[in-house]
């Protein structure tokens, strides 16, 4: 369904110099870098923070499920926000929030780490929505290329501000200081993105954009399993980021080793998308590429319910290769629409519905976790989502979704 055409704006499509595409690169490997690690970053303090700030177990619970609600509320406006300002001024405000919250996470107060939380994490959302609509205009012809490179820069950014954070706060005698010093990460992504926003607006041309409301889209087959497949790898993918640690310190690893292997989660996935994407892009292909991330998802959850503590690099890469879903659906995502605008459409749905659903995952893990005092329940339950996710694999394999035009009612 198409709204009424917007005033006259700027498009964006610059022509494809060797300029804009250098800019472009070096843009979408600076925003990857920050997509996670203000998350993964703060995952590995939080039970610190916690000591330090002292707030409660309610709290606690709260804090790592931020992240996911506002990329789902403040996602749901990006649709708009792009056809307003344009993909690449869309993006940019949104890195200026995501810089401005992560360093206010640095001052040492609850009030802060909240207010900071939900400013950056807003702008992530931003990102996160607008980051395939990007690929689309700027990288038509490498979409495969273009997902797996900021995805692959995503883990990095991740597995690094999750293995350096710790020694960080012991060297600052802070771990507040260690979180917001992520910020200063964002702020090079900022000042990297200004070029891309600068030579865009000197090279497009005057045109009517079309937005298209993304929310008719839950009704078709395409949207309605891509919102599932996204819910559900994002419903597991931000339990295990926040709580992974937590869990291996309880069970008895120490905290700089529970560290360590929580940056090994993160690396592994990084070959793990690679590997997924390289398979899933060839013909055919598509359903055994998301049965081989379901199912190692699957079969790392029950190592982790199952095996004994000692060999938890076990769990730690088996769920780092089921982490390897994310690029996929995000390829998936952006070969999905028929245009720009649907492009951005249905990657507003599926993220905004998607990680709404998912901030149940942090949050319901950490508190069954404070009822229970164990972890058993909450893995359990993440067990059986992910059953379900190799059930929605199948669905959305059955039938390519790219290049079909979504009937809307």
């Amino acid at each position: 369904m198409t709204a009424p055409p917007a005033p006259p704006a700027l498009s964006a499509a610059p022509p494809k110099t060797r300029t804009a595409v250098v800019l472009g690169v070096v843009a979408l490997v600076l925003i990857g870098l920050n997509l996670r690690a203000g998350i993964s970053g703060a995952s590995a303090l939080l039970h610190d923070l916690q000591q330090v700030l002292g707030y409660g177990p309610l709290l606690a619970a709260v804090i790592p499920s931020v992240p996911t609600l506002c990329f789902a509320l403040a996602g749901a406006a990006t649709s708009w926000l792009t056809g307003r300002l344009g993909v690449e001024k869309a993006i940019l405000l949104a890195l200026a929030f995501l810089a401005g919250g992560l360093l206010l996470r640095g001052i040492p107060s609850t009030g802060m780490l909240l207010a900071g939380t939900v400013i950056g994490m807003s702008g992530l959302a931003v990102c996160n929505v607008a980051m395939p609509s990007f690929i689309r205009e700027h990288f038509a012809h490498r979409t495969s290329t273009m997902t797996m490179l900021y995805t692959v820069t995503m883990t990095i950014g991740a597995t690094a501000s999750a293995v350096a954070v710790i020694p960080l706060a012991q060297a600052l005698g802070s771990p507040s200081s260690a979180v917001g010093a992520i910020g200063f990460l964002a702020v090079a992504a900022f000042l990297g993105f200004l070029p891309v926003v600068l030579h865009t607006h000197r090279h497009s041309v005057r045109k009517a954009s079309t937005h298209i409301s993304p929310w008719p889209l839950l009704r078709t087959r395409k949207g309605l399993l891509l919102t599932a497949i996204f819910t559900l790898q994002a419903l597991l993918a931000y339990s295990l980021i926040s709580w992974f640690p937590s869990m291996l310190i309880t069970m008895g690893v120490a905290a700089a080793e529970s560290g360590l292997l929580y940056g090994l989660m993160q690396l592994v996935s990084v070959p793990a998308g690679m590997l997924v994407i390289a398979i899933g892009s060839r013909p055919r292909m598509l359903r055994p590429a998301l049965y081989l991330a379901s199912t190692v998802m699957l079969a790392g959850l029950a190592s982790l319910l199952w095996l004994p503590v000692s060999p938890a690099v076990i769990p730690a890469v088996l769920l780092g290769v089921g982490l390897g879903i994310f690029p996929l659906v995000m390829v998936m995502i952006s070969r999905s629409g028929t245009s720009t605008a649907e492009t951005t459409a249905l990657s507003t749905l599926a993220q905004s519905i998607g990680y709404l659903l998912a901030t149940a995952g942090p949050f319901g893990t950490g508190l069954l976790y404070g009822i229970t005092g164990s972890w058993t329940l909450p893995v359990a339950l993440l067990l059986s989502l992910a059953v379900v996710q190799v059930a929605v694999a199948h669905l959305i394999s059955r039938a390519p979704l790219a290049g079909r035009k979504s009937r809307t009612p």
